[in-house]
């Protein structure tokens, strides 16, 4: 058993396996899984806490095959609060929600490395109050270029009136993240990160894409605005990633980003980088913004250029004023087919 200090005294949390390899690459076990999320759990709760969270769950370790465990799982403690969200679908679900520093070594216990938040708090599970951008490196790019592309959306949140948070995926792209006031819908969110995401794009037409379909992006970064869907969520900062060398999603400051090496922050190298340097996020609740200038945009797009929504993931019921999801290239070939008849 662990006893881990929390604010309404010490829990016990279970520690079943041990010395279960998770990352057979390093000989990482689960026990220094655990032991790295209460390293790190301080910033880890500013980023977590009172959010719905799935879990994505790594059993087997890395090895294995990972799910998402989007509900409380059966046997949890009392302390595990949950709040309840609702998916695309209309349903319902009971959905773990951190609260102190035992939450995370409990999950993490049932083989959680990534933790993904939803863009929203306890208070609100309707409202986000973060805006999300993954800008996803397509073949042929690479993180220097989702670093590049960053650097202009940085200036196009700036024009916004938003202040952006960036941090490595934990792979080869970036996120970058800004606070807002929840007083907007998951629709109303999604349509200023198109509008976003569109700017972006003109000024680097040759690097930057929203283009939904892979076979249009070509070797440009994709701007992912599907990350601000509703029940669409990113890997949180300070997580641990599925991958062999067990990477961190790392926070870092605008000055850093382009210096620095993806690689060089896991498991084993973040919990010193975090003693040394803080946190680089620390700051990031005390720059809330609102949306208004970016919901300006997407109705000037809309009305003047005819730009209005773009296809939502597969798995969504059709949404208001969304285009047809089919594949350009689909739609050419049945579009020819009923000419040639």
């Amino acid at each position: 058993m662990l006893s881990v200090p929390g604010p309404d005294g010490d829990r016990e949390v279970r520690l079943s396996s041990p010395d279960k390899v998770y990352f057979p690459e390093r000989g990482i076990t689960k026990r220094e899984v655990v032991e790295y999320y209460l390293a790190v759990a301080e910033p880890m709760l500013r980023v977590l806490r009172d959010r719905p969270t799935n879990l994505k769950r790594f059993p087997d370790g890395v090895g294995g095959e990972p799910f998402f465990a989007k509900r409380v799982p059966k046997g949890a403690p009392s302390w595990v609060t949950p709040v309840t969200v609702t998916f695309p679908s209309g349903r319902t679900a009971q959905s773990v929600c951190p609260a102190e520093p035992a939450v995370i070594a409990w999950a993490a216990n049932l083989g959680t490395l990534d933790f993904h938040p939803w863009p929203v708090r306890r208070a609100d599970p309707d409202r986000p109050d973060e805006l999300r951008i993954d800008l996803d490196p397509q073949p042929g790019t690479g993180f220097a270029d989702a670093v590049a592309v960053a650097a202009v959306l940085r200036e196009v949140l700036d024009e916004a009136g938003l202040v952006g948070w960036p941090k490595t995926s934990g792979g080869r792209g970036v996120h970058v993240f800004a606070r807002i006031r929840p007083e907007r819908s998951f629709v109303e969110v999604r349509r200023a990160v198109i509008a976003i995401a569109r700017r972006v794009a003109a000024r680097m037409p040759d690097r930057a894409t929203v283009d939904w379909w892979k076979e249009e992006r070509g070797e440009r970064v994709f701007l992912d605005y599907n990350q601000a869907a509703r029940d669409r969520t990113i890997a949180s900062a300070w997580s641990v990633r599925g991958l062999p060398r067990a990477t961190v999603s790392m926070p870092v400051s605008w000055d850093d980003l382009p210096d620095v090496e993806p690689a060089d922050f896991d498991l084993r190298t973040v919990p010193g980088l975090l003693a040394e340097r803080g946190d680089p996020h620390e700051g990031m609740d005390a720059e809330v913004g609102t949306l208004d200038t970016a919901l300006e945009w997407f109705a000037a797009d809309e009305r003047d250029h005819g730009l209005g929504e773009l296809p939502y993931p597969p798995e969504y019921p059709k949404m208001p004023g969304e285009p047809m999801r089919v594949q350009p290239s689909r739609a050419r070939s049945a579009t020819s087919g009923n000419e040639a008849d």
